[in-house]
């Protein structure tokens, strides 16, 4: 079943909001794991964690900021 573009607005607000702090502070203490003698894999490991976070958001995030379709079953 496909969101409607209202629903996939405030999943995306509630992504932000709610789920992007709560992976910022996964990935903080994920990156304490590595060693801070190298300040290259230090900064690959935040890299990574930065981007793989919205892979499994693509989809949600795709045509939010676009206005909203009209709706085809008005009547007229």
């Amino acid at each position: 079943m496909a969101l409607s573009h209202k629903a996939r607005k405030r999943w995306a607000i509630f992504v932000l909001v709610v789920g992007l702090p709560i992976w910022i502070i996964i990935a903080v203490n994920l990156a304490d794991l590595v060693s801070r003698d190298n300040v290259l894999v230090e900064l690959a490991v935040f890299v990574v964690l930065g981007v793989v976070w919205i892979f499994p958001f693509k989809n949600l995030f795709k045509g939010v900021a676009a206005a909203p379709p009209e709706d085809e079953d008005d009547g007229t």
